[in-house]
């Protein structure tokens, strides 16, 4: 017998958002860095190499077209399942296509067609994030969070250390030929996937005309009171943790770990600790519900970076690096899994597509930008000091979570004031 917390994963609708955010996951390296280790091994120029970092601007542009995608569904197999079909299906072929090429003859192409492949990839996260904010009652939003952030993981780490795993033993051509039937595949999964529920409300609110399609869904958002400061919310929810994970393999590189050390222990092990951490975040959710969970989550991801203070004045000790590792990416995880929930509560059902789009994109800004002056902090701090006040990242949302998540506030939902 599974555990009562365990048994939320095995419902059809949440268990189905394994394979979609497996789906979601795959194109990302194939994009990024697995592209780049394929330029690099093929002698082309590091500086166009640099340049091709651009590829990835539609994760940010997304909202640019996501009222479309409310607008318009597919015509087949629901609004929100025949979109993600159509993606698949489209991002199917481009990495085929793109596996015919050759970088040093097809520059030109293989970059205009990585820029297609990454915007029919935000396409794809545009329609999964909305049918996962439609597809989930507010009880199983954590597990739902958590299960999508576990397929997205295990994507992850197929399109990049599996693919250059298999460069050493196949061509190029043949890893991406192989990448892109394994993401035609993942349109099976789509197949057995529920259909989200459409009520009378929602199914009469779908925008008629493009102005609803842009203005609708922001008008809404921003007619409620504290819209503003939930957006400066949603952006530093996880400061700290962004902070500390800003130049963590530079940090255990410098401290005297080696490369194979990092790579099992802060990328394979951390993937492990980051798993169980998001569905111990989605049954703390179920079980707690959004509001309550978020002040848990807020604090584990503050003190978690202390992991690193303790790290950095140990130094190269192999157990205080799994240790350290472990508590980051466990805290981490706990923390994606209740903020996800909390975001995709805050989407009106009938425009999850652009409102969710809009809060994930200010969160991948934030993202960035906290990462922007790491470098010189450690520079000028060192870096046990430097994760002493990465903790202190945790403050602003801290302050702010009694507004938009008091902890009396039992129901699973999350609201604005």
């Amino acid at each position: 017998m599974f555990p009562s917390w365990l048994r939320i994963y095995g419902r059809r609708h949440v268990l189905g958002l394994l394979g979609l955010g497996f789906s979601s996951g795959l194109p990302l390296a194939l994009t990024g860095s697995t592209l780049q280790a394929w330029m690099m091994s093929e002698k082309v120029d590091i500086r166009l190499i640099g340049l091709f970092s651009l590829v990835g601007l539609p994760y940010t542009l997304k909202v640019v077209w996501a009222p479309l995608m409310d607008r318009f569904p597919a015509p087949w197999l629901g609004r929100r399942r025949g979109w993600i079909l159509t993606t698949q299906f489209l991002l199917s072929a481009s990495l085929l296509i793109l596996g015919s090429l050759s970088p040093p003859r097809h520059l030109r192409m293989v970059a205009a067609l990585a820029l297609l492949t990454a915007f029919w990839s935000a396409s794809q996260d545009i329609v999964i994030d909305a049918y996962r904010v439609e597809v989930l009652p507010d009880s199983d939003k954590g597990a739902g969070a958590a299960v999508s952030v576990v397929g997205y993981r295990l994507a992850m780490l197929t399109s990049g250390a599996m693919a250059l795993i298999l460069s050493d033993h196949m061509a190029w051509r043949t890893v991406y030929c192989t990448m892109g039937l394994l993401m035609g595949a993942c349109a099976l999964w789509t197949f057995l996937c529920p259909e989200a529920t459409q009520n009378d409300e929602t199914t009469a609110a779908v925008p008629k005309s493009l102005k609803e399609t842009v203005w609708a869904p922001l008008t809404n958002y921003f007619a409620r009171p504290g819209a503003v400061v939930m957006l400066a919310f949603v952006m530093v929810f996880k400061l700290s943790d962004a902070l500390a994970g800003a130049l963590t393999t530079p940090f255990l590189l410098e401290l005297g770990f080696t490369r194979t050390d990092v790579g099992t222990v802060n990328k394979a092990f951390g993937l492990v600790s980051t798993i169980v951490g998001t569905l111990i975040g989605g049954a703390l959710v179920h079980r707690l519900g959004i509001p309550r969970s978020l002040w848990v989550a807020a604090f584990l991801q503050a003190f978690s970076n202390l992991a690193f203070v303790g790290l950095a004045l140990a130094g190269p000790n192999y157990a205080f690096l799994v240790g350290a590792v472990a508590l980051e990416n466990l805290c981490g995880g706990v923390g994606t899994a209740a903020f996800l929930a909390f975001l995709m509560s805050l989407c009106d059902r009938r425009y999850t597509a652009t409102q969710y789009a809009l809060l994930s994109s200010l969160m991948a800004i934030s993202r960035v930008l906290a990462g922007t002056p790491t470098g010189f902090m450690v520079a000028a701090l060192g870096w046990p000091w430097f994760y002493t006040l990465s903790v202190l990242g945790a403050l602003p949302g801290i302050v702010l979570l009694p507004r938009f998540a008091p902890w009396r506030r039992r129901p699973s939902s999350a609201s604005f004031p």
